[in-house]
């Protein structure tokens, strides 16, 4: 069974809740409280947010104009459309619009999908050459991209569930070390089968474009023999899906940056929200921060995978979840 389904089986049976699992995929339940009331959960999608504000937060481009309204330091960007979507808004701007505007901000700038999540194709640009491969692959499959300015920072995820904050952890992009032996492809093929044992699915793809753009600017191959100890990344974006690595800061964080991520989490209607931003130390008191996203339905696998102090701290949270649920 999949680590958050067996989480939420063991919590709804321990709450003496009579808990329906499919059995087919087991990342969709059905629980029925003992108080009568009922809920729904998909993977790790629950009822403990509007469907309207998760629906908003889904959306980069309009979560990104609300944040800034409501005075948060969200990414500088734009939206741009499939020819398809251009042809049916009174104010098209199609993928050539999109190079225009990246020159308009400065390379290298980011290039993502508009509402798909685990960092898909989230992508550096560097020229225009890399623009329109990221730009076409994403358009391919979804109807809209969006360019941001590019900023520096630590990546942290914040997790707060209402007025408290469950977990801080930064994320580190993939990387391999070196071991002077091995080519980085050797290494990152070791990692790939460790992590997989460990997480379960990782979207590593050893054909992915983005790696072979990112092995080229350290002028690195995949058969290039990196030296003992030696640190190499392979991609921009720090997701934990797609094999990146993380650093707990939960006991540390400072009350600054724990006051701002519940105070986005509820100016954007949420109740639980995980909120990705960039900044120097989050141990620290807030002096400059670059708010990436906010996910209303923040993944966790791959967090709980990493022990099990982390597990227990998602366990945690789905217990108040479903706690809150049933009194709801």
């Amino acid at each position: 069974m999949k680590l958050i389904t067996s989480i939420l089986t063991n919590l709804a049976t321990e709450m003496g809740a009579t808990i329906l699992i499919e059995p087919e995929y087991e990342s969709i339940g059905h629980i029925t409280f003992k108080t009568g009331k009922i809920t729904v959960f998909d993977n790790n999608k629950l009822d403990i947010n509007g469907f309207g504000s998760a629906y908003l937060a889904k959306d980069k481009g309009f979560a990104n104009y609300f944040l800034q309204q409501l005075g948060y330091k969200a990414t500088e960007g734009k939206t741009f459309f499939s020819e398809k979507i251009c042809a049916k808004i009174a104010n098209p701007r199609n993928i050539h619009d999109g190079w225009n505007y990246a020159q308009e901000l400065g390379l290298p700038v980011i290039v993502k999908p508009l509402n798909l999540s685990l960092g898909i194709l989230v992508t550096k640009v560097f020229d225009k050459s890399a623009y329109y491969q990221v730009a076409e692959k994403i358009l391919n499959i979804h109807s809209g991209l969006i360019v941001e300015r590019f900023y520096s920072g630590n990546d942290f995820r914040i997790l707060a569930l209402d007025h408290e904050i469950i977990a801080a952890y930064q994320r580190i992009p993939l990387s391999v070390t070196g071991n002077g032996n091995s080519t980085i492809l050797q290494l990152l093929q070791i990692k790939r089968e460790q992590l997989i044992k460990t997480r379960g699915k990782i979207l590593i793809d050893l054909d992915d474009f983005r790696i072979t753009q990112k092995l080229h600017q350290q002028n690195l191959t995949w058969e290039s023999v990196v030296a003992q100890d030696t640190l190499v990344y392979l991609l921009d974006n720090a997701n934990l899906s797609a094999g990146g690595d993380s650093v707990d800061f939960t006991a540390t964080i400072h009350p600054d940056f724990q006051k701002l991520a519940i105070n986005i989490t509820k100016d954007m209607g949420l109740r639980l929200a995980g909120i990705d931003i960039l900044t120097t130390d989050i141990t620290q008191p807030l002096v400059d921060y670059t708010l990436l996203e906010i996910n209303a339905s923040p993944g966790l696998v791959h967090y709980a995978s990493l022990g099990d102090i982390q597990t227990q701290k998602v366990e945690n949270l789905y217990r108040k979840i479903l706690q809150t649920l049933e009194q709801a």
